[in-house]
């Protein structure tokens, strides 16, 4: 009987681990998501998900980018931008709404709500702040950047505190207007958002960061 057993287990096939599942992540941004003047392949969403996959992570990234576009903007496109089946959401809202000095309550209020829509679908978010220009005054420039640190203590997010980090105001990473990021730049900002992106992942899969 042990030798018929153990000849069973020696003829039977290898158990092979199920596939990773593909996780679904949206980026909901403006311009600096959307790629403004880039191709397809060399904006933000395209370019974090190879750098994503080359890490070994099994993930897409939907660029719901739209130019132009406001916090409130973007809480009005929200549902039909972030279908039913995504598994994460990156925010980068809020340049326009500081670049038009729309009075920060309101991006605040917008912001909210979009982190409070998505989690009552139960999909986690993930906040890229935006920081104001020094042009806009003392007292501007605190009451907007304490939105992006604020809101992600309240709901307790994964902040990356500045999306242009490190590029903003440098022509070499900049499209010819001086605001946008080049080719180049993209770059530099998926390799400074990485490490907030990856410890995202891990809070949607569960495992420690």
């Amino acid at each position: 009987m042990v030798l018929f057993a153990a000849l069973s287990l020696v003829g039977s096939p290898a158990r092979t681990a199920p596939a990773e599942r593909s996780l679904n992540l949206v980026a909901l941004g403006d311009s600096l998501t959307a790629g403004y003047r880039l191709p397809a392949d060399a904006a933000f969403p395209a370019v974090l998900e190879r750098a994503l996959k080359e890490r070994g992570h099994a993930v897409t990234v939907a660029n719901a980018g739209v130019s132009g576009d406001t916090a409130t903007g973007g809480l009005d496109r929200l549902e039909w931008s972030v279908p039913d089946g995504t598994d994460g959401v990156i925010v980068e809202l809020g340049a326009n709404d500081m670049l038009r000095g729309t009075d920060p309550a309101v991006t605040r209020r917008a912001l909210d709500s979009i982190v409070s829509r998505l989690k009552a679908r139960g999909i986690p978010v993930m906040l890229a702040g935006m920081r104001a220009s020094s042009n806009l005054g003392p007292d501007y420039s605190a009451r907007f950047d304490a939105i992006y640190p604020g809101l992600s203590e309240h709901y307790g997010l994964v902040l990356y505190p500045f999306f242009l980090n490190g590029i903003a105001g440098d022509r070499a990473f900049s499209l010819d207007d001086g605001i946008h990021p080049n080719a180049k730049g993209v770059e530099a900002i998926v390799a400074g958002i990485l490490p907030s992106v990856e410890t995202f992942l891990n809070r949607i899969q569960g495992t420690p960061r």
